[in-house]
């Protein structure tokens, strides 16, 4: 117990000493604040995402599912790395147009790209609920990790509360600090969550210093470990097709993802930290899945395939060992919910009250209002996490924002590659496709056998997608719409370097007034100091 508690102990003081040590001593900007001033490099950029896509419960759920279900397990390298490779083709117009009209967020882009507020709106609220429940299962993870690192000892009661004040002390950097507290701490949690584990995962494969597996295990594994779903059983032919699609979507869909995009220096900065985030992810998982697939063998993690990451460290050098297994999965864990309050008390801010007060607010206010979101934020997850500990359905909440944040890929993705498109189409299908696909998730929580075992979310992406498209049809675009757009398609095009941006002033056709209908469009933000018209 107390070698384990230590471990975790020195990590934490070293993440706290990380915070310090890079801590500006002036009050940043709230471009600083939000996007870390767009100044980091290549690494920063790859393992800032790589933290923010990995959570702790890739080595439970993930790793339980090799354990339990063999290479069903690799679905998600799938998706992961199809996901980052959009985010490649993405990089070009998603970075520019932040540059140019200095966008924060996800909903930032889809403001300007729709001239309306009310996609602005209705994208952050999709994107602040759907990270929701991820927050709440992370603390919960939390508590079972020093109920493991206490040997048993502490209750789950008590386990809970231990990892609730953990992670909740943690904040108070991530509320101070905003993106650059995550960027500087990120570096060195995923070094240990993704670069440690996969050393000791190649170590345990060689069967070296007494490992319970090695390569020799996978040539024996059977039969059953080496089918996926839909090849036979109760599930339909298009069920992994829907698992692999849905993941590729929401890759880029998730406002913690895709705001990477814009605190990188540049557009080749994006590219390259692309490429090395497929290369961190693809040596991670693969070696991940391939020690939970070897393990198949050991009864206690076929009695026990969720606790597999834990059971084989533990047989593989004791309490020393388990204790490091601890700090990966806590590593991994709090990267995550650290992205995930930021990017929620960032999106309140600057895309939802921003917005509803209708009136320019400072950096300061905005910087202040994140911070209290924030706040609230973690208090909220930390209640719920606390009475619904052991709630069977919660995870049900966790599949339907899956579904639900997927919604945001019509606008989105059409947004960024197509004139095409308006406001309204873009309102009512995001709005449609999240309705219908919380409520067939909801009466079907895994899979529709009816129609081949596809998703919920899939049905809703559908209806998404047939809105989007005849809305915008019937509804049209005006004269000054089309020169918009137009514009704001040449600014990303014409741009001859990184280093060379144009302002936003510059490239603004549409000069509307600071008041108005919500719907009206808004002009990019105005310099530090000057809020934004609602």
């Amino acid at each position: 117990m107390a070698i384990m508690l230590g471990m975790l102990l020195a990590f934490y003081a070293v993440v706290v000493g990380i915070l310090y040590l890079t801590k500006q001593k002036s009050q940043p900007t709230f471009d600083e604040y939000s996007v870390g001033g767009r100044s980091y490099g290549t690494w920063f950029v790859a393992m800032s995402y790589v933290n923010s896509w990995w959570p702790g419960s890739t080595f439970i759920a993930f790793f339980g599912l090799a354990a339990g279900a063999g290479v069903f397990g690799m679905y998600a390298l799938a998706y992961s790395t199809l996901g980052v490779a959009f985010m490649y083709l993405m990089a070009t117009r998603a970075w520019r147009w932040g540059k140019v009209y200095d966008l924060r967020t996800q909903p930032d882009l889809l403001r300007v790209r729709y001239g309306s507020q009310a996609v602005r709106v209705i994208a952050s609220i999709i994107g602040v609920v759907s990270l929701f429940p991820w927050v709440v299962l992370g603390m919960q993870a939390l508590g079972e990790l020093f109920e493991i690192a206490s040997g048993g000892a502490w209750s789950v009661v008590a386990s809970l509360i231990v990892g609730l004040v953990v992670i909740l002390i943690r904040q108070i950097w991530t509320v101070q600090m905003g993106m650059r507290g995550l960027i500087m701490t990120d570096m060195f949690q995923g070094i240990v969550a993704y670069g440690v584990s996969s050393l000791v995962g190649i170590i345990m494969l060689t069967g070296a210093f007494g490992s319970p597996i090695s390569w020799g295990d996978l040539a024996s594994v059977s039969d059953k470990f080496l089918a996926m779903p839909g090849d036979g059983g109760s599930y339909g032919p298009w069920y992994i097709f829907a698992l692999i699609f849905t993941g590729v979507i929401g890759s880029l869909c998730w406002p913690t993802s895709f705001q990477r995009i814009y605190t990188a220096s540049s557009v080749r900065t994006v590219k390259k930290g692309t490429l090395a985030t497929i290369v961190i992810s693809a040596t991670f998982y693969t070696i991940l899945m391939l020690v939970g697939i070897a393990a198949v063998s050991i009864p206690e993690v076929v009695t026990d395939p969720q606790s597999a990451w834990f059971t084989i460290m533990d047989q593989f050098g004791g309490t020393w060992m388990l204790g490091l297994a601890v700090v990966i999965v806590f590593a991994a864990q709090m990267g995550h919910t650290d992205a995930s309050v930021q990017v929620a008390g960032l999106q309140v801010s600057n895309d939802i009250i921003a917005t509803i007060r209708r009136r320019p607010l400072s950096d300061h206010q905005l910087t202040v209002i994140a911070k209290t979101s924030m706040v609230i934020y973690m208090l909220l997850a930390a209640a719920i996490a606390f009475l619904t500990f052991n709630f069977d359905r919660l995870q049900l909440l966790a599949q339907i924002s899956y579904q639900g944040i997927i919604q945001l890929s019509v606008p989105l993705f059409l947004g960024i590659f197509w004139r095409g498109g308006n406001r309204h189409g873009a309102i009512w299908g995001m709005v449609s496709g999240f309705v219908i696909a919380g409520v067939l998730t909801l009466v079907f929580p895994d899979d529709i056998s009816a129609l081949g075992s596809i998703t919920g979310g899939i049905v809703g992406l559908a209806v998404n997608l047939g809105v989007f498209l005849i809305v915008s049809a019937l509804t049209g675009h005006s004269a000054d719409e089309r020169a918009r757009v137009e514009e704001m398609f040449r600014v990303a095009a014409r741009v001859p370097s990184d280093s060379a941006e144009p302002t936003a002033a510059q490239h603004d056709p549409a000069h509307p007034s600071s008041t108005g209908d919500i719907e009206q469009v808004v002009e990019p933000r105005k310099p530090v100091g000057a809020g934004e018209a609602g």
